[in-house]
């Protein structure tokens, strides 16, 4: 305003203009809304930006508009400008972005906000692309269980409004191939009439049929009548541990996220990468092909044998075999063919007759019969039992080579897993389904091995006049004392008992030729298992293109994506072992149990056949060389340096070349922290979250001097890398000479780490003294901020009401550490200084103070007086130590209130799995509408259910966005009283100079356009002050500001009415790219 006369009076406010003039623009209209409603096409991004940078040219034209203060303030739908006095008006920051406004899949975004009929998210009864979390935005482009949404990318919501946003597309692993976003597409249209199947039809089932083989009804009295039933129940429970551990681990991993098809292979490569997946899937489908010809040989055996003895053979027993097996498997394939649901029908109709069997067994074990005496079944007898309790190994079998007999019945355990695709929750059904067959059919086994040792001899004739007429002084075994005398079996021939016959069960049961069909059962069951396994963990693997010209078996038909290709394949694998006669033989978990094991594993297959083991391991490794497509010649040399070097070099250079991926995401932390030792509980805290899991970088900017002493600075870095070492600081100390603090940040976010261990995130303390300094720092500090936004990095801000900095202490090394120090002419590292160091800079602000920088000294102990510390500096001590050491009981607060990405959760997250944070919960704490909190915060439990992270609780803040108290808004204004421009008490050049001169001033129009944001800062200290007084640590999101929109003076106030008097609280905004996922 140029007239001096239209000036108001003192101590009147100014009213805010609606014209174009002084630091006000022309309000933009966001016509996207209104075009969307009316249903014409919305803006791209670049015309409304384009437009935007028109509107705000002003009358007096372009050039002009360039030279001001640029602001832009929106309009709604109708028109109507935002009460600019209302709590609940629009934000300046309100812009959006196509981008944000549409889910991979090409629809509209629904946000949680069912009550808006608007395509933008109503935050907090505020109109704001700053989206609260929401589950969708963490599912993937492929997701079945819902749509994917886009969250607003820190570009859209970080960078100036003429600029456009950074293109991120799809970051972390996420982006889609082709043929993933074509089965998006149609995934809707088929999603109807897939057939999923429960832990009970799909897992349970399965696996009992698998494990309850023939070797029940064939094999289990020859091993009780070798091994006895002591030894017996041994190789069961053997059996059994290797199992429930294998069982453990397949569990922890089909619960470390979402799971889709392919069984055991999809399980083994995403948790150790392609290279074991596809060597082991590759193998494992193959395996379970050959089994299939297995399974139909044992049951074509059986008809054979029944032919035989009705003296029905069709030619000879060999080809009896392979037509009959050839007819099963063309029936087991067309019922596969016919979908899973006709699969498991089938199944459920084979576990009724094999169930049915094992009652009859043990129904007609209650039943002894006279007639069955001189075959060796007398029913239950103490005499029997004890005599069988002992082994009785013959024809060079030994207790290994029986284990080997019996070990492979355990190993269904994975039909359910394999079929993980069609199961409607497989992270529940497979631990549930998987663990409890294990355990019934243990329970079944043992039960078996005990009731034929306790009722059936070891041997019997099967004549009748076998009785013993006379004396038993000469006969001691258990059959003298029944009256039948059996001796002569010692001297072989006899076809009956525990040892000879094969087909005890039979005898035993109520009904024979049902024990027959449970063989037949059995043995169906477990063939049509693998020929559905087989070709549905080769799809899988075919999916992933890992082996190159089997892609053209990953396609599926139907509704239930059922691979036909893989079907015919493994038929003709299966056909081709029975026509060429092969006739074989017969959360609990803990990391080092799986490594045992793994270890009984290998080595059982060692004992059942060595040769076959080594020819297994030899063709996985040649595998393994194939898939990783690299065997580096590497001379090591006998330098462990060298070797040492030489791997992370491999290591390092490999990485460059994997594209990232949600799950392999860790916070690799820039720590502007100066000197190591000046902010321990700056090290400490980061140390706590990065330790074992993520990059930390310990930057120190060097400002102040005109010739730098590079000599100085290169002795200094091996110095303070030895420190962090002696401390067991896993961090890497990372010097640099600049001119001040935000040139020496961008040196250090371009060009700090190697390859893929570069950081991601910026941390540094909160500038608690900023009011009392030069605010050119201040817009230094902010700039630095907007420069780890434009460069896509989280930013984290730390502030401890008593400071961070302690190198101004005389001797404060002394003080945090004389425990561990010699008492006479031990070297220490104290801070030498004039003035106490900023908390926020890593070393001396420029303006004021560079010729009093701290520099850590090595000076010598000797005994000289105490040093006296004042009351704040022994505050200051002791809270530098508070990270240090293991934490009380309480709680971590999460203000979750805009959805980052996750990297507010994951930070809290990481702290909690540490031994020193471990008894601290998390509470989190969501914004939300009195009228729905209920849904919100199931919602939110959901979502952290998914997550896999506990809370103890979750609270939704229904109460934002009201009013302030009066007394924090006038302490507020107050506090930013210095730093307005007030732009309508001066000439417009004189403002403009001023507003050039010192870009961090706020001007009114900013003020009133942002109003509503700042008092939603003042609202949330309100909150945290009665929510979160006495937590041990409070993780809230950082509010962002609009570069080139809000002045650093506002920002710096907006982030100090929000922290200020709190306990220990880090503000945390990440890069709006997803950290956390629920998928496996």
């Amino acid at each position: 305003m140029s007239d001096p006369s239209s000036s108001p009076p003192p101590g009147q406010k100014p009213a805010l203009k609606s014209t174009p003039s002084r630091f006000q623009v022309a309000p933009v209209s966001d016509s996207a809304s209104a075009s969307s409603a009316s249903g014409a096409p919305r803006t791209p991004p670049r015309s409304r930006s384009s437009s935007a940078g028109r509107a705000s040219e002003g009358p007096s034209g372009g050039e002009e508009a360039k030279g001001r203060f640029r602001v832009v303030n929106f309009l709604d739908p109708s028109g109507a400008p935002a009460e600019g006095g209302s709590d609940f008006g629009f934000n300046g920051d309100t812009v959006r972005s196509e981008a944000s406004l549409h889910s991979s899949t090409g629809g509209l975004s629904h946000f949680s906000d069912t009550h808006s009929s608007t395509y933008y998210l109503r935050t907090f009864g505020h109109n704001t692309i700053d989206a609260v979390p929401n589950i969708d935005f963490y599912r993937q482009t492929e997701a079945t269980l819902g749509e994917k949404l886009i969250r607003p990318s820190l570009s859209e919501l970080h960078d100036e409004l003429d600029k456009e946003p950074f293109d991120e597309g799809f970051a972390n692993g996420e982006e889609p191939a082709a043929a993933e976003q074509a089965a998006t597409k149609v995934a809707p249209e088929s999603k109807g009439g897939t057939v999923k199947f429960g832990w009970i039809k799909g897992v349970l089932i399965r696996c009992m049929l698998n494990i309850w083989g023939v070797m029940l009804f064939i094999r289990m009295s020859w091993i009780v009548g070798q091994a006895g039933i002591a030894l017996s129940c041994g190789i069961i429970l053997m059996a059994v541990v290797v199992t429930t551990i294998t069982g453990l681990s397949t569990s922890a991993i089909a619960t470390n996220g979402f799971v889709r098809g392919g069984g055991a292979y999809y399980l083994i490569s995403r948790s150790l990468g392609p290279e074991f997946g596809g060597s082991i899937g590759l193998i494992f489908a193959f395996a379970n092909a050959v089994a299939v010809a297995m399974y139909v040989v044992g049951f074509a055996e059986t008809v054979v044998e029944l032919l035989d003895s009705v003296d029905a053979l069709m030619t000879d027993e060999i080809n009896d075999i392979r037509i009959v097996g050839t007819l099963t498997i063309i029936l087991l394939l067309g019922i596969s063919v016919a979908g899973m649901e006709w699969e498991a029908k089938a199944q459920i109709v084979l576990l009724i007759i094999l169930v049915a069997a094992i009652f009859n067994y043990f129904i007609g074990s209650f039943i002894p019969m006279e007639s069955k005496e001189p075959k060796g079944f007398f029913g239950y007898n103490v005499a029997i039992l004890l005599e069988n309790m002992g082994p009785d190994f013959r024809d060079e079998e030994t207790f290994f080579s029986v284990f080997a007999i019996f070990f492979p019945a355990a190993t269904g355990i994975l039909a359910g897993a394999n079929i993980s695709g069609d199961l409607s929750d497989p992270q529940s059904a497979i631990p549930k389904g998987t663990l409890l067959s294990i355990l019934i059919t243990g329970v079944v086994y043992i039960a078996v091995a005990f009731s034929n040792g306790a009722c059936i001899l070891r041997d019997a004739t099967g004549e009748d006049n076998d009785t013993i007429i006379g004396s038993l002084e000469n006969c001691t075994d258990a059959a003298c004392t029944l009256g039948y005398d059996f001796s002569i079996c010692k001297e072989g021939g006899c076809k009956y008992g525990l040892m000879n016959d094969f087909q005890v069960m039979s005898l035993v049961s109520v009904f024979g030729p049902l024990i027959t069909a449970g063989i037949f059962s059995a043995t169906l069951s477990s063939a049509l298992a693998s020929l559905v396994s087989a070709p549905k963990v080769f799809q899988a693997l075919c999916k992933d293109n890992i082996y190159p010209g089997l892609r053209i078996f990953a396609k599926g038909y139907g509704k239930n994506n059922e691979p036909l290709r893989g079907y015919v394949l493994t038929f003709f694998i299966g056909l081709a072992f029975i026509l060429i006669g092969w006739r074989p033989s017969f959360k609990y978990y803990n990391k080092w149990v799986s490594l045992a094991g793994a270890v009984l594993c290998c080595v059982v297959m060692f004992v059942i056949n060595w040769w076959a083991a080594l020819l297994t391991n030899v063709i996985v490794l040649a595998l393994y060389i194939y898939v990783s497509y690299k065997k580096p010649d590497v001379n090591w040399g006998s330098s462990r340096q060298a070797l040492m070097y030489n791997q992370a070099l491999a290591h390092s250079l490999h990485l460059t070349g994997v594209e990232d991926h949600i799950k392999n995401f860790r916070p690799q932390c820039l720590v502007m922290i100066g000197y190591p030792n000046a902010r321990p509980a700056l090290l400490h805290l980061v140390h706590a979250f990065t330790k074992n899991v993520g990059l930390m970088i310990c930057g120190h900017i060097r400002m102040g001097s005109r010739r730098p002493n590079y000599k100085e600075m290169m002795n200094d870095q091996i110095r303070y890398q030895r420190w962090l070492l002696k401390k067991r600081i896993r961090a890497f100390y990372s010097p640099v000479f600049a001119e001040d603090l935000r040139q020496g940040a961008q040196y250090l976010l371009q060009a700090a780490g190697l390859g893929r261990l570069k950081p991601n995130t910026l941390v540094f303390g909160f500038k608690n003294n900023w009011r009392d300094g030069d605010m050119r720092d201040v817009e230094t500090y902010i700039n630095t901020v907007h420069d780890a936004f434009d460069l896509q990095h989280g930013v984290v801000i730390i502030r401890l009401k008593e400071g961070l900095d302690i190198s101004h202490i005389q001797g404060q090394d002394e003080f945090m550490s004389s425990y561990e120090k010699a008492p006479v002419m031990k070297e220490l590292l104290v801070a030498i200084s004039i003035g106490k160091d900023m908390d926020s800079d890593s070393s001396k602000p420029s303006s004021k103070t560079t010729s009093c920088q701290s520099s850590p000294l090595i000076i010598r102990d000797t005994k000289g007086p105490s040093v006296q510390l004042s009351i704040a500096d022994e505050k200051l001590l002791a809270a530098s130590q508070q990270f240090k050491k293991k934490q009380c009981k309480g709680t971590i607060d999460v203000w979750w209130l805009f959805d980052d990405g996750g990297l507010t959760l994951l930070i809290p997250y990481l702290l909690t799995n540490k031994k020193k944070w471990k008894d601290c919960k998390i509470r989190v704490f969501i914004g939300g509408k009195i009228n729905r909190i209920d849904h919100d915060r199931r919602a939110m439990a959901a979502l952290l259910s998914k997550f896999r992270i506990a809370f103890s609780d979750i609270t939704v803040l229904g109460d934002v966005n009201i009013k302030p108290k009066k007394h924090n808004k006038e302490r507020f204004m107050e506090m930013i009283e210095p730093y307005r421009l007030k732009e309508e008490d001066m000439e417009q050049e004189a403002a403009e100079r001023l507003k050039a001169e010192e870009p961090w001033r706020i001007t009114d129009n900013e003020l009133e356009l942002y109003r509503a944001k700042t008092n939603r800062q003042i609202r949330l200290n309100e909150l945290l002050k009665e929510h979160s007084s006495t937590a041990n640590l409070i993780v809230m999101s950082m509010p962002l500001a609009r570069k080139g929109t809000v002045s650093s003076a506002l920002y710096m106030c907006w982030l100090e009415t929000l922290s200020k008097d709190l306990p220990p609280i880090l503000l945390v905004r990440g890069n709006h790219q997803s950290v956390l996922t629920f998928y496996s």
